[in-house]
């Protein structure tokens, strides 16, 4: 299916926010990999942490669910010996799941989305579970994958995180149930360090132990750890709310979000100081952000390293802002669904952005006065794309029409209901 945005100066209204992605894969994990029963509260429902639900079941955990929680019985150290697991086009969820199906005898990860996932590389993980005395079968590096594992071994691992930080997760999460203790350093410039604390801090939460240098470097994992069933609370979702809060940063808004925790150490909790840098009249009291826009931006500088799930919408954003606006730091933008650098600036400029790409940069001269639109636009696949480019239809002269909008369910299936509801114009139509 493919989405209409039509020009829509004025946002209403109020919404709270989806529950966290990365949290709910990584508490549906940590209670799979638990004996006994532990419950998660407010977990997200997207294409991703249904992946994650669908796995951990094929790998012998049960869950049972209703509206508010998800009750789910681990299979601890011990998965079932399965054959073959589809994590459809979640890539954390492919690589946490590789490191857990070392712990089995032969696992082949299938290749459902070829023009996606399938195209995306994975050679660090695999190269840091060959350290662990494991066989991994692989095609360049990408999908599909196939572990031959049963019995892996702790000790000195070394992983890059040049690409991904969700390679050294993955390590993280499997090393404290070997039976030696590990040693995990970290080879070159760390990505995403904000999404490896989140991954820490679910562990601590799971009752297992990890010795963290400061810096991330090094990590010290005890081996021989259980993790312990608990209840976990899912907290509201900034990357999928970042999109919602630029959209009313660029129209003449009056637009809550709530379930927005202040001291979240979700790295895109970063959108709402780079819209009060952008001069956007906003308020953030009691998990609850207000923007009161007013379509007048101005253009920033920022970093975009701590905040990659954020920075597409940001630079949405930035294409109407006075002057020019320079997004550093984020060349793993590149490594994800589609290139989010290359192939979403394509598309920002068949719509008139006026946008540069560097290697780690995009650069965004802004128009205050809006652009043309009245294109097709490809998303190429791409949740996080989709919902920045609808950000651009608000404020486009003219009508865009996004192909294969229905994407966006990957990460928030309800992004264009909720858009609706303050006020969007934008509908769905049949794919061309």
């Amino acid at each position: 299916m493919d989405v209409i945005v039509n020009p829509t100066p004025h946002l209403q209204g109020n919404i709270g926010a989806l529950s966290s992605k990365n949290y709910t894969t990584r508490y549906l994990l940590v209670a799979a990999l638990a004996e006994g029963t532990s419950t998660v509260y407010f977990p997200a429902h997207s294409e991703d942490s249904d992946a994650m639900r669908r796995c951990i079941q094929d790998l012998g955990a049960t869950l049972i669910e209703d509206d508010e929680k998800a009750i789910i019985t681990g299979f601890g150290k011990h998965p079932k010996d399965v054959k073959e697991l589809n994590v459809g086009n979640a890539g954390a969820v492919l690589r946490f799941l590789m490191g857990i199906a070392t712990l089995c005898p032969d696992v082949t990860f299938v290749n459902t989305y070829p023009d996606s996932l399938g195209k995306r590389p994975h050679d660090d993980l695999i190269v840091a579970l060959s350290q662990l005395g494991v066989e991994v079968e692989h095609n360049a590096g990408r999908l599909p994958i196939t572990i031959r594992g049963g019995h892996p071994t702790g000790g000195k691992i070394k992983v890059s995180g040049e690409v991904s930080s969700q390679y050294l997760s993955a390590l993280l999460f499997l090393t404290p149930l070997l039976e030696e203790d590990s040693e995990i350093e970290v080879l070159g410039d760390l990505k995403s360090k904000v999404v490896v604390g989140q991954t820490l801090e679910v562990l601590e939460q799971a009752g297992i132990v990890i010795h963290a240098r400061e810096d991330y470097t090094v990590f010290q994992v005890p081996g021989r750890q259980s993790y312990e069933a608990k209840t976990y609370t899912v907290q509201g979702d900034y990357p999928g709310s970042a999109a919602i809060l630029a959209a009313a940063a660029v129209t003449q808004s009056d637009v809550i979000v709530e379930r927005l925790s202040a001291t979240s150490k979700q790295g895109e909790r970063a959108i709402v100081d780079v819209l009060k840098m952008m001069e956007v009249p906003l308020t953030h009291e009691n998990d609850i952000v207000h923007v009161q826009g007013n379509g007048t931006l101005k253009a920033i500088e920022f970093d975009g390293d701590a905040a990659t799930d954020a920075v597409l919408a940001m630079v949405a954003a930035a294409v109407f802002a006075e002057g020019t606006s320079r997004f550093y730091n984020v060349e793993n933008l590149r490594y994800k669904e589609c290139d989010r650098i290359t192939d979403y600036l394509a598309e920002l400029r068949k719509a008139g952005a006026n946008v540069e790409e560097r290697q780690a940069e995009i650069i965004v001269h802004g128009r205050p006065e809006g652009v043309e639109g009245g294109v097709e636009i490809n998303a190429h696949y791409d949740h996080r794309v989709i919902m920045a480019l609808s950000i651009v239809g608000l404020r486009s002269k003219q009508p865009i029409r996004i192909k294969d909008a229905h994407h966006v369910a990957k990460s928030y299936p309800q992004f264009f209901d909720h858009m609706k509801t303050l006020g969007a114009q934008v509908e769905w139509v049949e794919s061309l």
